[in-house]
This record gives C-alpha cells, structure tokens and sequence, in this order.
C-alpha cells in the first residue's frame, strides 16, 4: 500500500514555529521569513490536511482541535531531526569529549577542571586517557584531543600549550639522605623509569658519557606523572616537566637540584578538526584552557 506523499518541509516548518508560539509574527521572526510568507504555507497546509489548523483572530492564533493533534507529532519529529543532525556532527552541546595523555589528565586537568565546570555547568566534560593518535574524530567520537608531537597534523587546527621539558626533580628527603652537587652524583642512586631515553639524553647534555653509566637501577613506570609520585613520595629521582609539576616546586614537596632544564622539540597541543572552531563548547573550553595555564604555569615555555 502506498503512503501518501509528505508535506512540504516548509509548511511543516511554519506549522511548528507557529504551533510553539502561537503567533505567525514570532513564527516569521525565527524562520527569517514574511508574516505573510508563514500564513501562506499553513494555509498550503491546511489544503492538504483538509481542516483548519489554527483558529485566527484579531489578535492572536491558536491551535485549532486538528492542528492540537497534530502539533505533538511535528514537534517531536522536527526535534529528532535536530537531535539527529546534531549527534551526527558531533555536536551534544551538553557533552565535551576530550582524549589526552594520562599524564596532563592526572597532573594538571584533573586539579583544575573544576573551575571549568562552576562556569560551564550546562556542558559535562568527558575525558578518555589514551596515548594513541586518533585519525577518526567522527567515529571514535571525541570532540577535541590533547596530544603530544609536532602540531603538524592534516585537517587538525593545533594550538601549542607548552614543550615537554624536563629536568631532575627529587623529594627534599631524598636529597637529605642522598647528597648530591653534580649530575654525576645521581649514578647509583634509585631513577625513576631509568631506561627512559629523556634520562641518556639529560645526562649527554650534562656531558656525561652514558656508555660509561653503570646499569641504572629503579621501578619503571613508564608515565611521567607516575615517576612524579614515586619522586614525591621520596623512593626516586625523576625526570619531570616543571611546568607540570610547578605547584609542587613552589610548596617545597619536590626540588629541582639542578638548573638545566632540557628543552625536547615534542610539545603538548590541543587539536580538535577544521571547522569545529566555532562550536560553542569548543570555544568554551579552549578560552578556559588558555586562561588556565597562563594563571597556574608562569613557568610553561612555548
């Protein structure tokens, strides 16, 4: 059996304006069109429905007994359009997914991303920890990513949050009981993730031959933030960020005894695909983010 065609879209469209508001002027002002233009396509429609949909008057319209029974319906269609169109894109204006490194997340966000909240209460923000690029925004279904590299990515905008510097970092009772004035005086003590390449390359700039480094000894933990702990809770040494760690230098409960800080080319970036620049949630985060930093790291370098 075949169904009747459908009405056209653009009567549909008057029809649920003016159903919403009661009112063709307001109708006409949300859909940009004549108050003329909107009597006109209900009237389209009313010819092919056969009834009346709205009761005119002087001063008002109002939904006829039809046009009441109607309006249910083209209202929840139009709204799955919407909701459909908009999860389609990406774009649940009250959900922001954010895939990053586990250290940022542990470090820095999760201190902070209160204060985005208490201003943003309307947008939850949820947040995947992952070291993998992700190429399919679309389909993995994240919104905006914080990923570590060069910034160079096809069809990403990238904006640069700070380089991966790093440097010795030591809890002050560790020092207490393990002295040390040069970089050769940390050979043979406990290093955090020690066969971490940033460690030969920290000790080479130091020039320290690392062919003649004795086996390093310490728990490898692989992630930044995790050797942050064990630096913190004094069973290690640990090569760390400062701007990562800025709170904990400032307070005293990490030390840095050394003054050279070495400058790795990889930087932590915030990316999200070309056109999404203009997505209120985007836009939100990205202004709170900035602001964030420049308030809680006066030390990051970019």
């Amino acid at each position: 059996m075949a169904l009747d065609p459908l009405p056209p879209l653009t009567a549909l469209r008057a029809f649920d304006a003016a159903a919403r508001h009661n009112s063709f002027t307001k109708a006409a002002e949300e859909l940009n069109m004549s108050q003329a233009a909107i009597s006109y396509q209900i009237k389209l429609l009313e010819d092919r429905f056969g009834e009346r949909l709205f009761i005119r008057s002087a001063r008002q319209v109002t939904l006829s007994e039809a046009g009441a029974r109607l309006a249910p319906s083209v209202m929840e269609a139009f709204e799955i359009i919407r909701r459909g169109f908009a999860e389609a894109k990406g774009q649940r204006d009250d959900l922001l997914t954010i895939t990053m490194v586990q250290t940022f997340a542990s470090a820095w966000l999760a201190r902070h991303l209160g204060g985005f909240h208490i201003y943003n209460g309307d947008v939850a923000v949820k947040i995947d920890i992952s070291s993998h690029l992700i190429h399919d925004f679309q389909g993995s279904g994240m919104d905006m990513a914080i990923r570590s590299g060069h910034g160079d990515w096809p069809g990403l905008v990238s904006k640069k949050l700070f380089h991966f510097d790093y440097t010795v970092m030591a809890a002050p009772g560790f020092l207490e009981e393990n002295p040390i004035s040069t970089p050769k005086d940390i050979l043979g003590l406990s290093m955090a993730s020690p066969h971490d390449p940033w460690w030969a390359t920290w000790f080479e700039a130091q020039g320290i031959d690392v062919r003649e480094l004795p086996r390093p000894r310490g728990p490898v933990l692989d992630v930044q933030y995790i050797n942050g702990i064990a630096a913190y809770a004094g069973h290690a040494l640990a090569l760390l960020t400062p701007a990562l760690f800025y709170t904990e230098l400032s307070n005293g409960t990490l030390v840095q005894p050394f003054d050279y800080v070495h400058r790795e080319e990889k930087a932590l970036w915030l990316c999200y695909p070309k056109g999404r620049e203009n997505w209120p949630k985007v836009k939100r985060f990205e202004e709170w983010l900035f602001a964030k930093l420049d308030e809680t790291m006066p030390n990051r370098r970019v």
